[in-house]
């Protein structure tokens, strides 16, 4: 089986080394095929210079597309070079990559379409579990997928996560911009595909800042629980 990382990073520079050298030290001991993608999303730092300093697989966006076409733009690379799982991982350091296993075997065994790792499940003791505030917020998304899909996910926003091939291919030819995770488990659910959830591991990022401030918080709950009402009323493409 051949496995992709998709590597989103925008200004980077504080983490990016030590996300790939945590990758290749992992290929040494994993039992499949396991390459990554960095998708440089127009960093202003020294983002880019570093990825071609140290000769590190990459994409140069000219512009900053955001996580969701920076993703998209990692899901068309694993398309076109026939890789079977495309795994999301962040580049800020936040996502474990022993986890990585729990994340993919379910894609191998044919248990599931996507696989989301959470924090959320199996009384996972991950390093890292987000604030009162942010966990209130992520159940209230978790409330509105089930309310559209009949599917609850508790760790909605989780960006770790592992494709198949049919995801994949829906994922390359469309792929949510603003709010790309809760809203594309919406769509995949909504193809009757099979989305499952798997403990994994995860750090406080070890660079840069995230997008969501508190102050962003309500407009963002607002937002984002709209986006998901409106994924579910809009017709799914072959």
């Amino acid at each position: 089986m051949k496995v992709l990382l998709i590597i989103p990073a925008y200004n980077e520079e504080e983490s990016i080394l030590d996300t790939i050298q945590n990758i290749e030290e992992y290929k040494q001991i994993a039992n499949y095929s396991l390459d990554y993608i960095v998708i440089n999303d127009g960093s202003t730092d020294l983002t880019s210079k570093i990825l071609d300093d140290s000769q590190i697989n990459h994409i140069d966006l000219i512009i900053n597309l955001g996580i969701g076409g920076a993703v998209q733009t990692g899901y068309k690379y694993a398309l076109l070079n026939g890789y079977d799982v495309a795994v999301q991982f962040d580049g800020d350091g936040q996502h474990d990559i022993h986890s990585l296993d729990q994340v993919v075997y379910p894609i191998f065994r044919n248990e599931a379409d996507l696989v989301i790792g959470s924090r959320f499940v199996d009384n996972n003791k991950s390093v890292f579990q987000t604030t009162a505030m942010r966990r209130m917020g992520i159940n209230i998304i978790s409330f509105f997928i089930k309310l559209v899909t009949g599917k609850k996910i508790l760790d909605t926003t989780s960006g770790y996560r592992a494709a198949n091939k049919k995801v994949v291919s829906q994922f390359s030819q469309r792929y949510p911009t603003k709010y790309p995770e809760p809203e594309s488990i919406v769509h995949v659910l909504k193809r009757n595909l099979k989305v499952e959830e798997c403990s994994v591991n995860m750090f406080d990022r070890q660079g840069g800042t995230s997008s969501i401030t508190p102050i962003k918080s309500v407009r963002y709950m607002i937002e984002v629980c709209s986006s998901i009402l409106v994924a579910a009323l809009m017709k799914e493409k072959d």
